[in-house]
């Protein structure tokens, strides 16, 4: 498909997501490893989800063609955030790019995928990470998919212990604009 003619799928995928309201945060779009960046299909693509979603985006690459200049400032145009991750698939994935307003930081655990938990001292500068990005404006998420060893639960726990936590509307603590 390679992001062209999505229309219709596009609004099959949102209608659900729009039965969410206010309890929806920021909407992750994860780009498949093999596809590389095409900037018209692209463009195009965003322009179609942006006239049928107007909140939160985030889009995680996973090709090394999405990490330059070109692909953020289409990120930038459209609204988009791009996602860093952990462990990272290039130099520059390793800190969030697009669209600044919002940043998305998603760990998958290191070294061993969506197994290892994180050692506190990466915790501790993400959570200098996560402040510095709060005090530019910026409404940061940091999502654990380290699911399978376990270690998402305890990662977040130990990162929220970093951040000033208060409570906000029915989705519980957080901290304002910021999720974890």
């Amino acid at each position: 498909m390679r992001l062209v003619g999505c229309a219709d799928l596009l609004e099959e995928f949102l209608a659900p997501v729009r039965a969410l309201g206010g309890k929806l945060g920021c909407l992750l779009l994860q780009l498949p490893p093999k596809l590389e960046l095409d900037s018209a299909a692209a463009d195009r693509f965003l322009r179609e989800l942006r006239e049928r979603h107007e909140g939160a985006v985030a889009i995680e690459a996973r090709n090394a063609s999405w990490f330059g200049r070109d692909a953020d400032a289409l990120f930038e145009a459209h609204r988009v955030a791009r996602v860093a991750a952990d462990p990272p698939r290039a130099p520059e994935d390793r800190a969030p790019g697009g669209w600044h307003a919002i940043t998305y930081h998603r760990l998958h655990g290191s070294p061993r995928m969506y197994f290892s938990a994180y050692e506190r001292p990466f915790l501790d500068r993400l959570a200098l990470d996560l402040a510095r990005e709060d005090r530019a404006g910026s409404e940061a998420w940091c999502i654990f998919d380290n699911t399978g060893g376990r270690a998402a639960i305890p990662d977040a726990l130990w990162l929220q212990t970093k951040l000033p936590i208060t409570p906000r509307g029915h989705n519980g603590p957080h901290r304002k604009g910021r999720r974890t």
